[in-house]
């Protein structure tokens, strides 16, 4: 079983959410049952905001896997990397405590970078400052990975390439498609089953 503080699914595809075809990004089939996949957050939340769903919302842990994906909606909302860590942080612990205490079942996916989207190119920051954000972040969780043991799975580069196709995003030109999310697939994939080993 596993549980995914963040689902890879298309922000426009609501009905997928719920779909084991995509926990399969996030979780290999032959790996972890896709129907045994619990997914707590939801596109918009921040780190703070997913704490506080976890406290209230009902778990079976321990899990086999964990996966963490969380901090573009604290940086889009402005938030120091400083005030976004303690968060981040206690995520951690929380993931490690689901995954029965082991360090070597959590894995943390890096953010992707909205800056190449075509709706950034409206935002007041401007492209370079929301990817300089993005770095600021991404380096500020990898540190603590890195730290702390847990697998760190960078998709943003990937996320960059990919980010400013049409075929990318969803409607809203900013929110990554099923074909992005697919894209980062055998990078979270490759960790997902290290972590299963």
């Amino acid at each position: 079983r596993a549980i995914a503080y963040r689902l890879l699914v298309p922000e426009a595809d609501a009905e997928a959410a719920q779909s084991p075809v995509r926990v399969d990004i996030a979780t290999p089939a032959d790996t972890v049952a896709a129907a045994a996949v619990d997914v707590v957050a939801r596109t918009g939340w921040t780190a703070d905001e997913l704490l506080v769903a976890l406290d209230r919302v009902r778990l079976s842990p321990p899990y086999d896997l964990v996966s963490v994906l969380i901090g573009v909606n604290d940086q889009y909302r402005d938030r120091e990397v400083d005030e976004h860590l303690p968060y981040f942080n206690t995520l951690l612990n929380q993931a490690i405590s689901h995954a029965d205490g082991a360090v070597s079942r959590v894995v943390v996916v890096s953010i992707p970078d909205w800056s190449v989207s075509e709706f950034a190119a409206g935002d007041r920051r401007g492209r370079v400052a929301i990817a300089q954000a993005i770095d600021d972040y991404n380096r500020a969780q990898q540190d603590l990975c890195d730290l702390r043991g847990i697998a760190y799975v960078d998709i943003t580069p990937l996320s960059r390439e990919l980010g400013g196709r049409d075929d990318m995003l969803v409607g809203d030109r900013l929110h990554p498609s099923a074909a992005q999310y697919h894209a980062w697939l055998d990078m979270i994939e490759a960790a997902a089953r290290h972590c299963l080993d």
